[in-house]
């Protein structure tokens, strides 16, 4: 890989000759390949997994790359293949989210840093997943999906579409987009599209959305600032700004000395007077190819003046009207009633009807996902249960990959590799003569990979049509968890 000139001259300046030369000899090497795995699911005892990720729990180093595209437990979302520095945000919310929170993943496209939030949460809060991006926001609704959780919102909104909201949120992730240069030896794309320019613009971009998002944030709440790039004009210049723009708090994440992650790199000179004592020795968290087992990453956490001044981050409550608007529904209070069964705590959901479609809430969140549905454009809230069709009620795919799912609630029928692999496809699958007839959940090696009807001759595949493996082949080496 050749570096561009321009960027050797930044960098080398930035971090001095012996410490640029190890990053520069590190970003010629291949890079790690790391996965996460659900929690939800059993931990897969496979050689694959080479060490764990030390500031990830769920977080494991591959021996080699899996052959992703072709493994059933992929797409049953048993696991999110996932760049390993950046799952050091499970580090900030272990030690600042210690209650039920609302937060927002502002750019979350395609899903990595939202699954992992999901994860990390604690019980009884609710996610908001935001992509500006149309078709990219489409990725992200399948992967938190797969991923299982119900208690999820997904839009596709500009950040300035939130100041309707107020001071709505307790948690902001901003994973801002970036110059990139920190996933310059996995993405050539990022090598040839650099420029000093490029970063202007970046930074730029960077403070706008910040400060379209920062009255989102109630007081006393955390925002979690992250690029994957080095400069300190997208790094620490921007935490300096935020301090002194909004006087947000840095605040210290604890971390091991052994993990080699690298502290700020702004120049010993502060600005003098008032600034000085918000600006001097701030913390941020910068992950380096050459001490740490991963891609560039900057994170910075912050807390927004006044309210809550411990560590937890309770739930403000709002006072919203909700959204008492009629729907014509063509489904029957048997079908509902049925549907409500499929569910371990139904008690826990409320049951919204639109159409002929029906999903499940977190019934303590219907408030706040009124107030989003006035303010955003939702295409995902909680979990979607299935469609009414005349007397029949067909599940939907969501419903096999959600964690709050009644196994045994369908009849199962265990597929070999080679049927999961049409299944995914979108063809036909041809079930036991034995199997029962009807509506029939799929699993393999025990895992949910969704729904069929079997109407006996052939089972007709409710797997989403826009999900399939496009693929028509398998590689002659097949890697699989």
């Amino acid at each position: 890989m050749q570096l561009p000139a321009l960027f050797i001259a930044q960098t080398r300046s930035l971090l001095g000759e012996e410490v640029f030369g190890q990053l520069a000899e590190a970003l010629q090497q291949e890079p790690p390949v790391s996965i996460r795995l659900n929690g939800r699911h059993a931990r897969p005892e496979s050689a694959l997994l080479q060490a764990p990720v030390p500031w990830c729990a769920d977080g494991y180093y591959l021996t080699e790359r899996l052959t992703f595209t072709f493994d059933p437990l992929f797409h049953a979302g048993c696991y999110y293949v996932q760049e390993a520095s950046s799952m050091f945000v499970e580090q900030v919310l272990k030690q600042y989210v210690t209650e039920p929170a609302v937060m927002l993943d502002l750019c979350a496209a395609p899903g990595g840093k939202s699954t992992h939030a999901r994860s990390m949460l604690p019980e009884g809060s609710l996610l908001v997943a935001n992509e500006v991006m149309r078709n990219r926001s489409q990725i992200l609704s399948e992967n938190l999906t797969k991923w299982g959780h119900p208690g999820v919102v997904v839009t596709n909104n500009d950040p300035a579409d939130f100041a309707t909201l107020g001071e709505f949120f307790d948690v902001v992730l901003t994973d801002v987009p970036c110059s990139g240069e920190g996933m310059f030896r996995k993405d050539p794309v990022a090598v040839d599209e650099w420029s000093p320019e490029n970063v202007e613009i970046c930074w730029q971009r960077q403070r706008r959305i910040l400060a379209d998002i920062w009255p989102c944030l109630r007081p006393g709440g955390l925002l979690i600032y992250s690029t994957c790039t080095y400069n300190i004009k997208e790094d620490e210049e921007n935490v300096r700004w935020m301090q002194q723009e909004f006087g947000a708090e840095s605040l210290a994440v604890e971390v091991p000395a052994e993990w080699g992650i690298t502290g700020n790199l702004l120049p010993h000179t502060v600005p003098t007077g008032a600034d000085a004592a918000v600006c001097a020795g701030f913390p941020v968290y910068r992950f380096l190819p050459h001490r740490t087992k991963g891609e560039g990453f900057f994170l910075a956490a912050l807390r927004k003046p006044g309210g809550t001044t411990g560590d937890d981050y309770g739930v403000s409550k709002k006072s919203n009207k909700k959204n008492n608007a009629k729907t014509v529904s063509s489904v029957s209070k048997e079908q509902l009633s049925v549907a409500r069964e499929w569910l371990l705590q139904p008690e826990m959901f409320e049951f919204l009807v639109e159409g002929a479609s029906v999903a499940a809430f977190p019934k303590g969140y219907i408030d706040e996902l009124s107030s989003l549905r006035r303010s955003l454009r939702v295409i995902q809230a909680g979990i979607d249960l299935g469609v009414a069709k005349g007397k029949d009620f067909i599940p939907g795919h969501a419903l096999a990959m959600s964690r709050a799912y009644r196994r045994g609630s369908f009849p199962e029928q265990e597929v070999s590799y080679e049927q999961a692999i049409a299944y995914l496809r979108k063809e036909s699958v041809t079930l036991p003569v034995e199997a029962a007839r009807g509506y029939v959940l799929l699993t393999y090696k025990d895992i949910p990979l969704g729904f069929v009807k079997n109407i006996g001759n052939r089972a007709n595949n409710l797997y989403p049509q826009e999900w399939r493996i496009r693929s028509g082949y398998l590689p002659e080496k097949l890697l699989l968890l």
